[in-house]
């Protein structure tokens, strides 16, 4: 089954441009099963898709609810819980990743690096502390080992972290348009309707259970700019910095409520 594991919708990522029936709609043309809804800390799309489209088209298509959630410490990374399971911690940015780690877990999700090599503050082999670049990627599910928006330096990289520790590697477009859907994919060797069915072939199957490719998107905003990206990272770094520190109180009192309920 061939899916995008990798989809910001503009009904959940701020800089999402293609409403999520739009996104299945090119999907499906280009010959693919399903895709993984992975807006910034939200499930915004997600919830589209489960309000208003699920129950009356596209039935055919599978829609897999994901977060692409942005740590303090780790870059972003991509999270897959088990169908049922809400977490509001999820959608409140600003978790240190090991603490993310232990609650994904504990609730019988899987997880791995969003583009390991990308952007410095967005990737976690480009975040500012360095003692979490490597220290906790044995404790990953997978890693995204092709990402259409990312060079091919980057994703080489990322695929020799993945062999390195025996980590299946995810594919996806990280299309936030429409010129950009279903560069990347995923081949799962087995049958995933959902996201139980996609926890338990990784668990079982680890590096044998996907394979990933695709194409290269050239029409990036930071191709488009040039050195001007450079002051587009430093923004959202401080973007990120005051989004959890915005949060920070709700997030305080999420997982307080977590650990009773994990006690």
């Amino acid at each position: 089954m061939k899916f995008d594991m990798h989809c910001h919708t503009k009904e959940g990522s701020l800089d999402g441009k293609v409403p999520i029936e739009e996104f299945i709609l090119e999907l499906k043309k280009k010959g693919f099963d399903g895709m993984l809804v992975s807006d910034h800390n939200s499930y915004g799309g997600y919830r589209v898709w489960k309000r208003d489209i699920r129950d009356r088209k596209f039935r055919d298509f599978v829609v897999l609810k994901g977060i692409e959630y942005d740590t303090i410490d780790a870059g972003h990374i991509l999270v897959i819980m088990p169908e049922g399971v809400k977490l509001k911690i999820l959608e409140l940015r600003g978790l240190p990743v090991h603490f993310l780690i232990e609650i994904v877990h504990k609730n019988g999700g899987i997880l791995g690096p969003a583009h390991p090599c990308g952007e410095k503050y967005l990737s976690i082999l480009n975040t500012r502390k360095h003692r979490n670049r490597l220290a906790v990627m044995d404790r990953f599910d997978f890693l995204e080992g092709f990402n259409a928006c990312e060079s091919r330096e980057s994703n080489r990289r990322a695929s020799e972290i993945a062999d390195q520790f025996g980590l299946p590697t995810f594919g996806g477009s990280d299309a936030h348009k429409e010129d950009c859907i279903g560069f990347g994919f995923t081949e799962f060797d087995g049958k995933v309707e959902s996201e139980s069915d996609l926890i338990a072939l990784v668990r079982e199957k680890g590096r044998d259970a996907c394979s990933c490719g695709g194409e290269y998107y050239t029409g990036t905003t930071k191709e488009r700019i040039g050195k001007a990206n450079e002051l587009l990272v430093q923004s959202f770094w401080l973007y990120n910095r005051l989004g959890s520190l915005w949060r920070y109180r709700k997030r305080h009192r999420e997982l307080k409520r977590m650990y009773i309920r994990i006690r």
